[in-house]
């Protein structure tokens, strides 16, 4: 009678494990700004951006456009796990205007459940959003659509390039995600796989695109660690071209624009 309560209780604990998983989760992983849309408009207006917004008028992220108004190339942000697509105007500043022979416009893709874009952030979800980003800024004209992802970003940007290869033309990994197993067991030792509902294998999807990935690793990065990083670019099919931020952390890379970087990059891709 004991043995069957005692299995009973732990079938029942599993269960309510099982249950509530997703949301423990996602408290840890996911750290969005949410804001009305109208604040959120008055705010891009303040930082030079405007809406982007697919054909039915739902809104999709923000947009820098290049002045000429005669764009090579699109470039579509995908941002880290924290804030919203506002906080990455970095992205427009250092990459617009990089090489003059490839202007582009900037797309910063909102996630679904960020900033007063509806929905929830999973796996699921981001990775369908930046397959509907790439999809979006094709419809657009002509030239190719690249993604640039940061840190959980780039995860999502690997992922998305995986299940789209021939919809994304290159991409730009900024501090790149290995995956959220191999970073989680650093910070929090041996942890088993199914706790990870939301793993973005980024290590198991890179390698089955072909196109060209630039990757930007901080050498002092405490959250997703270079050497992961590091990991990742070997591990990559060519066409690969690697940059390395020796004294950058997590959070402190150069994003200066004008840096010979970004025009590199930019070039490597177009290549």
């Amino acid at each position: 009678m004991r043995l069957a309560l005692l299995a009973a209780a732990t079938l029942l604990l599993a269960g309510v494990a099982l249950a509530v998983l997703p949301t423990v989760e996602r408290r840890f992983l996911y750290f969005p700004l949410r804001e009305p849309r109208a604040g959120a408009e008055m705010r891009a207006r303040a930082l030079g951006l405007e809406p982007w917004v697919d054909d039915a008028g739902a809104l999709l992220g923000w947009r820098v456009r290049h002045p000429s108004g005669a764009p090579r190339a699109r470039l579509v942000v995908l941002h880290g796990n924290a804030g919203s697509a506002l906080e990455r105007t970095y992205f427009a500043e250092a990459f617009r205007d990089a090489d003059p022979a490839w202007p582009l416009d900037v797309l910063l893709l909102e996630y679904p459940g960020y900033g007063p874009r509806p929905g929830e952030p999973t796996e699921r979800a981001l990775v369908a959003a930046a397959l509907e980003a790439v999809r979006a800024a094709r419809r657009e004209g002509s030239g190719p659509v690249w993604l640039a992802g940061e840190s959980l970003g780039s995860a999502v940007a690997a992922l998305a390039a995986a299940a789209a290869p021939g919809e994304v033309d290159g991409l730009i990994l900024v501090t790149p995600l290995a995956s959220v197993p191999s970073v989680a067991r650093r910070h929090y030792g041996p942890l088993p796989g199914w706790l990870f509902r939301d793993a973005y294998r980024a290590d198991r999807a890179l390698p089955r695109y072909r196109g060209p990935v630039a990757f930007l690793v901080a050498g002092r990065d405490e959250v997703v660690f270079p050497d992961l990083g590091l990991a990742l670019f070997h591990a990559q099919p060519a066409p690969k071209r690697l940059w390395v931020d020796a004294r950058a952390g997590h959070n402190s890379v150069d994003w200066r624009p004008g840096l010979g970087r970004w025009r590199e990059m930019v070039g490597f891709l177009a290549r």
